[in-house]
C-alpha cells in the first residue's frame, strides 16, 4: 500500500513538473517522436536499397553464373607492371568453350564494347552514357533481359555481322517518344543499326538498366576493337537443380581450354549470381 501511495505521488509529482515546463516538455516529445521517425526511416530506406540490389542481381539471370577474366598484377619498382596467367579471356577461347560445353544450357559469350556511348535518331540524341554490349543471341535470356517488342538476334545477324540493335527503354525515350522504334535507322559514331528489338524495362541500375543497347558480337568486334579486349561468359541450366554440377563442369572445361596443369590455380573466376548478391 505504502509502494502503491508512493507510486501516486511521483506520478502527480511528474504531471506537475510538465505542465509548470510545458514548452521544455513539449520540445523533449518532438525530440523523441523525430528520433523514432528518423530511426524508421532509415531502417526502411535500407530495407528499399536492399530489395532493389536483390531484383537487380536477381534479373541478371537467376541460377545462373559467369566465367570472368581474373588480373593479377604485381608491381616491381616505381612503374613497371607484370601480369600474372592470363589478363584476358580471349574471343577464341570463350568461342572455344560455347562449342565444347555440351551440358544442357544457354551459353552467352559479350563483351562490353563501350560505356559512353551517344546514339542519334534524326534530331534527337541521348546523353553520352549509354552501354553498348556486344554479345550472341543468348544474352538476353542470361542476363534476365525480355523483349517488349521485335525480335533477338538470328543466326544469321551473328555470322554476318549485321548492323542491327536491340534497346532499351531509356533509349526509347529519348530518341523515339511516341514513335515506334521497330524499323528505324539510329547512328552510333557513324556506324547505322536498324532497331529490331525492344527489351523490356529494368529500371535504372549499376548493371546497365534501361541505358543499354545491344549489337551482333561480330559486329562490335568490328567497330569497337582494342587491344586486349576481355569476353565474359554466362551459363543458365536449362534445369535450376544442375547448377552446382555445371559450375564444376564449366569450371573443368576451361581449365583444359586454357592450357591449365592440373596443380595449377585456375587463373579465372567462375561466380553464380546468388554469390554476387
Amino acid at each position: 500500500m505504502k509502494r502503491l501511495t508512493l507510486f501516486g505521488e511521483n506520478v502527480r509529482v511528474a504531471f506537475k513538473a510538465i505542465r509548470s515546463n510545458r514548452v521544455r516538455a513539449a520540445l523533449t516529445m518532438a525530440i523523441i517522436a523525430f528520433g523514432i521517425m528518423s530511426l524508421v526511416g532509415i531502417l526502411t530506406a535500407i530495407d528499399g536499397i536492399k530489395g532493389s540490389l536483390t531484383n537487380q542481381f536477381t534479373m541478371m539471370g537467376a541460377n545462373s553464373f559467369s566465367i570472368t577474366t581474373r588480373s593479377m598484377h604485381v608491381q616491381i619498382g616505381n612503374q613497371k607492371m607484370r601480369t600474372r596467367n592470363h589478363t584476358h579471356i580471349t574471343y577464341r577461347e570463350a568461342s572455344e568453350f560455347k562449342e565444347r560445353f555440351i551440358e544442357p544450357a544457354w551459353v552467352s559469350v559479350s563483351f562490353n564494347a563501350s560505356g559512353l556511348a551517344t546514339l542519334r535518331y534524326g534530331n534527337n540524341e541521348t546523353n553520352p552514357n549509354v552501354s553498348i554490349v556486344g554479345s550472341d543471341d543468348n544474352y538476353t535470356v542470361v542476363s534476365g533481359y525480355e523483349l517488349e517488342s521485335g525480335r533477338n538476334f538470328s543466326a544469321e545477324d551473328i555470322k554476318g555481322s549485321r548492323h542491327v540493335v536491340i534497346i532499351g527503354q531509356e533509349i526509347v525515350r529519348f530518341l523515339f517518344p511516341g514513335v515506334d522504334p521497330l524499323g528505324k535507322e539510329i547512328s552510333l559514331s557513324g556506324l547505322k543499326l536498324r532497331v529490331i528489338g525492344v527489351l523490356k524495362s529494368k529500371g535504372s541500375s549499376f548493371m546497365g538498366g534501361d541505358l543499354v543497347s545491344v549489337i551482333p558480337i561480330t559486329t562490335a568486334r568490328q567497330y569497337f576493337s582494342r587491344p586486349n579486349i576481355t569476353y565474359s561468359l554466362n551459363i543458365m541450366p536449362f534445369n535450376p537443380n544442375n547448377l552446382e554440377m555445371m559450375v564444376s563442369e564449366a569450371e573443368g572445361v576451361f581449365r583444359i581450354i586454357r592450357n591449365l596443369d592440373p596443380r595449377d590455380e585456375s587463373d579465372f573466376n567462375v561466380q553464380k549470381s546468388d554469390t554476387m548478391l
